[in-house]
């Protein structure tokens, strides 16, 4: 049982880490790191959990997500804009046709997977 919560401790941390990095670096995801961490801290840190449930910066949509399951209409809409914009600018930058092709096959997933969201209004 010991191991299991240092297992969940040292995801979830490495999952806030890479959620933090993803807020300013293209193609990194934020909230699906974020919502890991919740789920991970849940699991092997009360502290850390109530510490990420009541941050200023991830507390509404974590606390929206868990107990509606949906998106605040403007982080919804910030979400989508930002993915296509870091995605527009990888392809763009990236010379081969392939990759080109595949990262707006994974955009419009991504945005069909968010679009799908329910939203709470403002």
């Amino acid at each position: 049982m010991v191991i299991k919560r240092g297992l969940y401790l040292i995801v979830g941390l490495l999952s806030l880490l890479l959620g933090v990095i993803g807020i300013v670096v293209p193609l990194l995801p934020t909230v699906p790191f974020i919502l890991l961490a919740a789920f991970c801290f849940a699991r092997s840190s009360e502290r850390l959990h109530t510490w990420l449930m009541t941050h200023p910066w991830f507390a509404e949509a974590l606390n929206n997500w868990q107990t509606k399951r949906a998106l605040n209409r403007t982080l919804k809409r910030r979400a989508m804009i930002m993915t296509t914009l870091s995605f527009a600018i990888s392809i763009t930058l990236v010379p081969l046709i392939w990759v080109k092709l595949m990262l707006l096959g994974m955009l419009c997933g991504l945005l069909i997977y968010l679009w799908q969201i329910p939203e709470l209004t403002d």
